[in-house]
C-alpha cells in the first residue's frame, strides 16, 4: 500500500476530513493509500519549508496557503495540474468552483492546486445579545438611537464598547492580532479595504501609505488599547483561538473566516443557537465599503512527488461533492458551491450563503504575485511594530512598511 506524505497546519477540520477522505477513498479505488500527515504551524512550513524549497523533495501532498502559491508555482515548487485537468478532472470541475476560488490555485495561466477549505471573512454576530429587548432598552438609554447590527465601524464601535464587560467575561470583539503574517496582516488588508483602499496600484506599487491606510491601522490598534473592546491576550491569539473565543460565548461579534461559524454553530458550543452573519462594516465615508478576503487552501502536489498520479487521484476524490460535504461536516469549510447550496449543510451551518455572495461579488485577493510573500512579511511585521510591541507609532509603522515594498517590487 504507497504512502503519500501530507504537511499542513493543525486544525481539528482538517484532521478530521483527511482521516474519513482518505476511508472514502480506499472503499471505492482498487488502488488503496496511506496517508502520512504531518501537521506544523504556518510559521515553521513557511521558514523551514517554503522559504527552503524542501516542500518540493519532502511532501507528496501541501495543503497550501494561497498566499504562497504564486511564489511557490514561479519557483516550480508545485506540480501543474494542466495535464490531469484536461485528461480526467474532478466532477464538475470548472463549473462547480466560484471564479475566485479558482483564481487562488492558479497562476501564470495554469492550475497548481484544487481548493480544499475556503474563507472568506465575514462578520459574526450574538443574535441573542442583538435581539435581547433588556439590551435593546439599556443600549438605547446609554446611546440615544437603536440597537442594531452595525453597517459602519463607528457603529461597530458603539456596539463593542456597550458589551464589553470583563467582569461578566464578555467582550464586545475579538481579533488575531499574533504575528504570525496570517490574521493580524488580514485584519489590516480589511481595514484598509472597507475604507477605499489599496495595497497596491495600478502600476503595482504600494499604495497604503495614505490616509486610508493611517484610519486602518490606527482604527485596530484602539481597538486594542484605547477603547479596550479587545480582550488582552487577543494579541497573542491567531485565527483558530479567535474563533473559539467566540464560539465560547466570550465575545458579542467579530469579523473572521465564514468557517469558524461552524464552531459556534456546533451543538457544544456555549452560543448553540444563538448566533447570525452579515457583512463586514464599512467606513461611514463615501469611500467606504462592505468588503470581504478570499483566501483559501488548496490541496497540491509538490514538484518532486513521489507518487504524482495517486497524489492527484486522492486530490480528485477530495474534490467530490460527498468529499466537500465531509470537509464541511468535520468542521472545516467547503469549497464548492453544492455544499454552499446544501440544504441540510445550510440548515446547520447557515453562514454559507453569505459565504457565497462573499465570495461572487464583494471580495478581495490578495495581490497573486510571487513577490506577496515577501510583502506579507513586511506587513506582518508593521502590525507587530504598531499593534503589538508598539515600538513605532502608526505613521513610521507605515511609512517603513511602505518602503520596503517599494524596494522589494522595484
Amino acid at each position: 500500500m504507497p504512502t503519500l506524505r501530507f504537511i499542513g497546519r493543525p486544525f481539528d477540520g482538517f484532521e478530521k476530513a483527511l482521516e474519513r477522505q482518505v476511508e472514502s477513498f480506499n472503499e471505492h479505488h482498487e488502488q488503496t493509500l496511506e496517508l502520512d500527515r504531518e501537521h506544523r504551524p504556518l510559521p515553521e512550513i513557511h521558514e523551514e519549508l517554503v522559504e527552503t524549497g524542501v516542500i518540493a523533495d519532502k511532501y507528496d501532498l501541501f495543503l497550501c496557503l494561497s498566499d504562497w502559491l504564486p511564489a511557490l508555482a514561479d519557483e516550480d515548487l508545485l506540480l501543474s495540474l494542466e495535464e490531469y485537468l484536461m485528461e480526467d478532472p474532478p466532477a464538475d470541475w470548472p463549473e462547480g468552483w466560484a471564479e475566485s476560488m479558482r483564481e487562488l490555485v492558479s497562476y501564470g495561466g495554469a492550475t497548481y492546486g484544487i481548493p480544499y477549505h475556503d474563507g472568506p471573512e465575514i462578520f459574526h454576530y450574538r443574535r441573542d445579545l442583538f435581539e435581547s429587548v433588556a439590551e435593546q432598552r439599556a443600549f438605547r438609554e446609554e446611546y440615544g438611537h437603536p440597537l442594531h447590527v452595525p453597517k459602519t465601524w463607528p457603529e461597530f464601535l458603539d456596539v463593542a464598547e456597550f458589551f464589553t464587560r470583563p467582569e461578566d467575561d464578555l467582550w464586545g470583539t475579538v481579533v488575531a492580532a499574533l504575528p504570525d503574517g496570517h490574521n493580524n496582516v488580514y485584519d489590516f488588508l480589511i481595514q484598509l479595504w472597507s475604507r477605499g483602499g489599496e495595497i497596491l496600484n495600478e502600476q503595482g506599487q504600494p499604495a497604503f501609505d495614505n490616509k486610508a491606510g493611517r484610519d486602518a491601522l490606527q482604527f485596530y490598534h484602539d481597538l486594542l488599547y484605547k477603547h479596550e473592546v479587545v480582550p488582552p491576550e487577543a494579541a497573542e491569539m491567531e485565527s483558530v483561538e479567535a474563533g473559539q473565543f467566540y464560539a465560547d460565548g466570550k465575545a458579542a461579534m467579530m469579523w473572521n473566516w465564514a468557517g469558524f461559524g461552524a464552531l459556534a454553530e456546533n451543538p457544544d458550543s456555549a452560543v448553540f443557537g444563538d448566533v447570525n452573519y452579515g457583512l463586514i462594516p464599512r467606513a461611514n465615508s463615501p469611500a467606504g465599503r462592505h468588503t470581504g478576503l478570499t483566501v483559501l487552501y488548496g490541496l497540491t502536489i509538490p514538484a518532486n512527488c513521489d507518487h504524482p498520479d495517486l497524489a492527484y487521484e486522492f486530490i480528485k476524490h477530495a474534490a467530490k461533492s460527498e468529499s466537500d460535504q465531509i470537509t464541511t461536516e468535520a468542521g472545516a469549510s467547503g469549497t464548492r458551491f453544492s455544499t454552499w447550496r446544501n440544504p441540510t449543510i445550510l440548515r446547520h451551518n447557515s453562514f454559507y450563503s453569505v459565504a457565497e455572495e462573499v465570495n461572487t461579488s464583494g471580495y478581495n485577493t490578495l495581490p497573486q504575485i510571487p513577490e506577496y510573500v515577501e510583502l506579507n512579511e513586511i506587513l506582518n511585521e508593521m502590525v507587530e511594530a504598531a499593534v503589538v510591541d508598539r515600538s513605532k507609532s502608526i505613521e513610521e509603522a507605515l511609512s517603513d512598511a511602505a518602503n520596503e515594498a517599494g524596494e522589494l517590487l522595484g
